[in-house]
Parts: C-alpha cells; sequence; structure tokens
C-alpha cells in the first residue's frame, strides 16, 4: 500500500474511532503509532509511544499551560467573576438589555484572567443567568449571551488555545497573546452591537433594569482591583519584555493565590479543588497534546503536510480562496469536535501552506482561534452550548441553539472583518 493510501486510511481510522467516542487524544495515538509500524516497523514505533509522553510532560515550555489553568481556576473560585459582574451590571443595567451587556463585558474582563472558554461559559451560567431570569430575559437570550461571551476566554490574553498553537508553531506566545487584545475588543464591542439590535427589534426579550447610583457604582467597583491588577501584570510585563510566556503563567497562578489569600476568599478545601481542577483540565489537554504528537510522527512519513500544501497551492485560487477553503473546513470540523483537538489536529498540517501562501504565522493564529470560536457555539456540538445545559437545568439545548444565532452571524462577520484587516492582529506584537 502506497503511503497516500495509508495516509488516507489513517485519516478513516481516526474519525471512525472519533465517531465511536474514543477520546480524540487516544484515537490520535492508535492511528500514529499504528500507522508508524506499518511504514517503519514495531520497534521504532513502541520507542515512540515510550519516549513522547515523557518528553511531553516535563517539557519546560509546556508548563505554561497547566500554571494558566490554576490561574483561573483560582481566580474563579476566589469569587472574581461574581464582582466583575456586579461592577458592569451597576455601570450598564440600566440599559435595555443592560444585563446581557454586562454579562458581555464581564465574561470579557473574566476572560483576561482565565483562558478557558468553558470555564466562562460554565461560570456565569451560575452568575448571569438567574439575574437575568429575575429581570424577565427570554431564556433563549441569556443563555446565548452567555454562550457567545463564554467564547471571549480563548480569544482575549491568556488563552489556552493560542498558547497550545504557539507551542505547535514554534511561534512567540507571548506575541500570540498581544495579539489577541484588539480583536478579542472588538469582539466585545460588537457583541454588545449585536444585543443593541435585538433590543431594537425584540425589546420584549430583554426589559430595562433600575439605574445604579454612582455610590453603588462605586462600590461595586471596589472589587475588581484584583483582576484589573492581574492583567496589567501579566500582559505588561509580557508586553514590556519582563519575562516569558511561562514566567508570565507562573507570575499569574502566584499572583491569582496572593490575592485569594489576602482577601480571605480561598479556604483550604477551595485550593484544593482548584488544583484537582487544574489537574483534571491539564490531563485531558496533554492527552491530546501527546496522541497529536504521536499522529504527526504518522504524518511525518507519509508527507501529507507537504503534499496537502502542494495540492492547495496548486488550485490556482490564489492566497485568499485557499484561505477561504480553510475556513470553511474548520467550520465543517467545529461541527464535530472540541476546539483544543481541532487545534491540535490540523494546524500541523494546515500551517506549511499558511507559510507557503506568505500569511503571517501570528495574524493566522489570531484567526484560528476566532474560527474556534464559532465551534463553541455552532451546532450540533457547540461545546459551550452543552457546559450552559449541565448548569441551567431547566433549559432545551434547543433553545440555546436559538439564542447564539445572532452571535454566530456577528462571528462570521468579525471573521471577514480581521481577514480583510490583518493590521488588528499584528499591530500591537509589532510594536513590542
Amino acid at each position: 500500500m502506497s503511503t497516500d493510501a495509508v495516509a488516507v486510511v489513517g485519516f478513516i481510522v481516526l474519525f471512525v474511532l472519533m465517531l465511536l467516542r474514543v477520546p480524540v487524544g487516544i484515537a490520535m495515538g492508535l492511528v500514529g503509532v499504528a500507522g508508524f509500524a506499518y511504514l517503519t516497523d514495531i520497534g521504532p514505533a513502541l520507542k515512540l509511544l515510550a519516549q513522547s509522553p515523557i518528553r511531553t510532560v516535563t517539557s519546560g515550555e509546556f508548563a505554561v499551560i497547566p500554571l494558566f489553568l490554576l490561574m483561573g481556576a483560582l481566580a474563579s473560585t476566589s469569587g472574581m467573576s461574581r464582582e466583575l459582574f456586579r461592577a458592569a451590571n451597576a455601570f450598564l443595567g440600566h440599559l435595555r438589555g443592560g444585563l446581557g451587556i454586562a454579562t458581555i463585558a464581564a465574561c470579557g474582563a473574566f476572560a483576561a484572567i482565565c483562558g478557558s472558554s468553558v470555564a466562562t461559559a460554565a461560570t456565569f451560567a451560575s452568575v448571569a443567568y438567574p439575574e437575568m431570569r429575575r429581570f424577565n430575559y427570554s431564556q433563549s437570550f441569556a443563555a446565548g449571551v452567555i454562550a457567545a461571551g463564554g467564547t471571549l476566554g480563548i480569544m482575549i490574553p491568556p488563552s489556552t488555545v493560542l498558547a497550545v498553537y504557539g507551542l505547535i508553531t514554534e511561534q512567540d506566545i507571548g506575541k500570540l497573546f498581544i495579539a489577541g487584545i484588539i480583536p478579542g475588543l472588538v469582539a466585545v464591542g460588537m457583541y454588545i452591537v449585536t444585543i443593541n439590535i435585538i433590543g431594537m427589534a425584540r425589546p420584549d426579550l430583554m426589559p430595562a433594569g433600575e439605574r445604579s447610583s454612582w455610590r453603588e457604582r462605586i462600590a461595586a467597583s471596589k472589587g475588581i482591583w484584583a483582576v484589573i491588577l492581574l492583567f496589567v501584570f501579566i500582559i505588561g510585563g509580557l508586553y514590556g519584555g519582563l519575562f516569558t510566556a511561562t514566567e508570565a503563567a507562573g507570575a499569574g497562578a502566584g499572583g491569582a493565590f496572593i490575592i485569594a489569600v489576602l482577601r480571605r476568599r480561598l479556604s483550604g478545601a477551595e485550593f484544593w479543588q482548584a488544583c484537582i481542577e487544574t489537574v483534571r483540565t491539564t490531563a485531558s489537554v496533554f492527552t491530546i497534546l501527546i496522541g497529536a504528537l504521536l499522529f504527526g510522527y504518522f504524518l511525518t512519513i507519509t508527507q501529507t503536510p507537504q503534499k496537502v500544501t502542494a495540492f492547495l497551492t496548486g488550485l490556482g485560487l490564489g492566497p485568499y480562496g485557499v484561505l477561504v477553503l480553510i475556513m470553511i473546513m474548520y467550520l465543517v470540523l467545529g461541527c464535530l469536535m472540541d476546539a483544543m483537538a481541532m487545534v491540535i489536529l490540523t494546524v500541523p498540517i494546515i500551517f506549511p501552506v499558511i507559510k507557503e501562501l506568505g500569511f503571517d504565522p501570528i495574524w493566522f493564529g489570531v484567526v484560528i482561534v476566532m474560527t474556534v470560536e464559532l465551534g463553541l457555539i455552532h451546532p450540533p456540538v457547540g461545546m459551550n452550548v452543552f457546559v450552559i445545559r449541565s448548569v441551567v437545568k431547566d433549559i432545551r439545548i434547543s433553545t440555546i441553539f436559538y439564542g447564539v444565532i445572532p452571535f454566530i452571524v456577528t462571528d462570521i462577520l468579525r471573521l471577514a472583518i480581521l481577514i480583510a484587516f490583518p493590521i488588528l492582529a499584528i499591530w500591537l506584537p509589532s510594536r513590542m
């Protein structure tokens, strides 16, 4: 059997295993080792299986992932999300759809210290949803806002997906984080505009709330200093070149712990729970990473990335025509796979194409994350949708999907803007 045929069979087996609900990391590892053994010998394949996991979990550069996850877990446990929502609601709650706008603003701020979309969606499903329902917001709108706001967790730095993209492609993670700031702020702004448009078209979905006094606003704002301090410390240090991304992650986790302890918001049991949550998420991410590395050896020996590059660049569609094809592929995969698995599986194949077409790799990382965001709320998978459903028991999946439709349209428009104006992503990194 030719190497091309083996590669095709390998991908077919991989997707069959995923359809059979085999974990993505395990499926990639099995196919990678089996394919490598078929094309070489069982001895080298088993040696890869023995060495790759050890190299991954002991590599210092991969420490950025659990450290940022720990920072997010500590921030969530210590109640920072509630303080952010309370402050945003004090300033914006009196507007029509104000609770929705406050949710988006709070999600954006929480994303700056969390780095996980799933964690952001789960947190605000418990914080913001009951409040919106108390003020007679519709179920679909309330859940749709939270699902969309949750996607900001992987765009606004620090972002675990951007970190993994940087590790795979050997790009500067600090520059990737800085590149996500302006697109993240654009996302927040466009979501708020979307809420305003919905409010004008369907005012019955979102009543206006009570206006808070300035005394109440000032009182509500006192609790958000910790978030501002952490964000400025991490991003300022990265932008100023004071420390690397891994050092920033360690400083962020340490800072979140110190702030939580000083404010007496972290008991021993809560700290232990945050550590357990971090270990569980890290184990899941590292399983996918190890599987992807094993699958990557199989792709290398079959020369799949080079052949895909030659095929796509030879179609005569031009750089942006090929880019559109890649985006369509990601949108389709987003209906079937979770964000991290999608990035880890496809980037080793797609990245050589992007380099050949002359696109900026930092900009493309932001484009990838923005496209993956769509997969988090796009049917039929929509990871954020299912996370919200697991927190809010009295709502149907179809109701949440109905609520996110306007935000899906917004995301597609935002993706087009970023492709048309790459300067949005590359201007800040170019100033470092």
